[in-house]
């Protein structure tokens, strides 16, 4: 579980991030939820976009992702969401201390 003083330093860090997942009409697949475990190997931290003909609301496909992946919300705004997941090899954000 991530602190609120955590939670505000990785939304500084997402803010200039381009979403490097889209969930489109076909929902939450076993391919984006691969794409996703992969970029948090990768980068730690998902921006995911959902797309115009998805009929999940970003809130709940954050939610529903993140427990499956064992993941942090971050944040959602608009049809884009953030989950936070530390990598165990490429450890590269530091996060304020609790």
């Amino acid at each position: 579980m991530i602190t609120t003083k955590q939670r505000s330093y990785l939304k500084s860090l997402a803010h200039d991030l381009e979403p490097t997942v889209y969930i489109g009409k076909a929902g939450i697949t076993e391919n984006i939820m691969q794409e996703m475990d992969t970029g948090f190997e990768c980068r730690e931290l998902v921006k995911v976009k959902i797309q115009d003909g998805c009929d999940w609301k970003p809130k709940e496909a954050a939610n529903e992702v993140a427990q499956k992946l064992n993941a942090e919300f971050v944040q959602a705004i608009g049809k884009k969401f953030t989950l936070y997941r530390e990598s165990k090899d490429h450890k590269q954000i530091v996060l304020p201390r609790k």
